[in-house]
């Protein structure tokens, strides 16, 4: 690859996501089917791009059994209807799976091996409930390599509150409930729905067309916030008005060299500029993001104000809160997640790490003025990831 090529975020796409359990929209679909039809749809909205030209297909899932086992990459490739030509493989970083299958298919692109992947994940909390059959070492716990509730996310939240106690609920409320308000907004002013791919799904009264995402509340108050319960403990501060809901749904996207996409007349939506993961201790895993951001950008020899957008995971409120009032960063600051997050649209796990960078895509180009954006995320068992962005519609007239 010459030194003028960049890697490049061509496009992205994801199914609606659903509520998980029996009363979700799910419940009677296959996860394997939800991230087939995420990239039939990508491959769709993309004609130009030959099927065979395609270097790898790298698919994430936490909980690879059943329906989310087998080789993801492989076995979905083969049933959108790419070439047997076409490898794939699987990978697990928990919630960052398919951030990480972003940045690996990245590495092989900057290295020259690869012009074009398709990077993604998916998670059916529904059929696979978060660590689900899982067989942790019981050294963990036995030898204090970590604290028993370390395993459990919602805990580590509450240890975040106990370690900031400045962050307090009623912030955390405050948060999830603008979060419900932006991604209402959103909608209603069509940010969303352009990159959703309708899933059909089978209901007690027959065949339906899932086209939005189910979990939504916009009804959502602080006196309603203030009345739940805390689950991970007595009077705690966690709640699952503050928290993202388990939910189901499939993400993908199409990354690429910038040389090679020029050929077929593939314009990209985002340049990768720097990414970094980082590990924390796994009983605070919510502050991960922090040391990951700072390590992407130093990476990319850049400060925390050069940052214009940026779209973080909501997994719990407390773990963003955590991150802005390390950077100096205002609650409520435009920058942050300006069309919602997981708190309101739902984490699916393992694919949630595009569904921020589909957003962040979305918004550079009606922000010309914004030069750099960041994904980031926390990550089950201590670690965090960020991944740096620059904008391709930038116009040079601001940072």
């Amino acid at each position: 690859m010459t030194n003028n090529d960049r890697v490049v975020f061509l496009d992205g796409v994801r199914t609606p996501f659903g509520r998980a359990g029996e009363k979700g929209m799910y419940a009677n679909t296959r996860s394997d089917d939800l991230v087939v039809k995420a990239m039939m749809g990508m491959l769709e909205r993309n004609p130009s791009l030959p099927g065979e030209r395609i270097d790898d297909v790298a698919i994430a899932a936490t909980t690879q059994r059943g329906d989310q086992g087998l080789t993801l990459g492989r076995t979905s490739a083969i049933l959108a209807g790419l070439p047997l030509s076409v490898p794939g493989y699987a990978i697990d970083r928990m919630c960052a799976g398919a951030m990480t299958a972003v940045t690996t298919v990245a590495g092989a692109v900057a290295f020259g091996m690869y012009d074009f992947a398709i990077a993604g994940g998916v998670e059916h909390m529904g059929h696979h409930p978060m660590g689900f059959d899982a067989d942790p070492n019981p050294r963990f716990v036995a030898e204090k390599l970590v604290e028993a509730d370390a395993l459990n996310m919602g805990a580590t939240a509450e240890r975040l509150h106990d370690r900031f106690p400045h962050l307090t609920k009623e912030r955390s409320d405050a948060f999830a409930m603008g979060s419900q308000l932006k991604v209402e907004k959103a909608y209603r002013e069509g940010n969303i729905t352009p990159d959703l791919i309708p899933v059909a799904i089978k209901t007690p009264t027959g065949w339906g067309l899932a086209t939005e995402d189910e979990g939504r509340r916009p009804e959502t108050t602080m006196e309603g916030l203030a009345g739940l319960k805390t689950p991970f403990r007595p009077h705690g501060r966690v709640t699952a008005g503050n928290s993202s809901p388990l939910t189901d749904g499939a993400t993908v996207s199409l990354i690429g060299s910038e040389n090679a996409a020029r050929s077929l007349g593939l314009k990209p939506k985002m340049k990768l500029v720097s990414f970094a993961f980082a590990g924390v201790q796994p009983e605070v895993m919510g502050i991960g993001p922090i040391p990951s951001t700072e390590k992407a950008l130093a990476k990319a020899g850049l400060r925390i104000d050069d940052i214009g957008l940026f779209e973080l995971n909501e997994a719990f409120a407390v773990q963003v809160l955590s991150l802005l009032d390390h950077f100096g960063i205002a609650d409520d600051d435009p920058r942050v997640n300006p069309y919602g997050g997981a708190i309101s649209i739902g984490h699916p796990l393992a694919s949630s790490g595009v569904r921020l960078m589909i957003q962040l895509a979305r918004q550079f180009e009606q922000r010309p003025d914004v030069r750099y954006g960041l994904t980031a995320m926390c990550i089950g068992l201590g670690q965090g990831g960020s991944v740096i962005w620059e904008n391709p519609h930038f116009d040079g007239k601001r940072k």
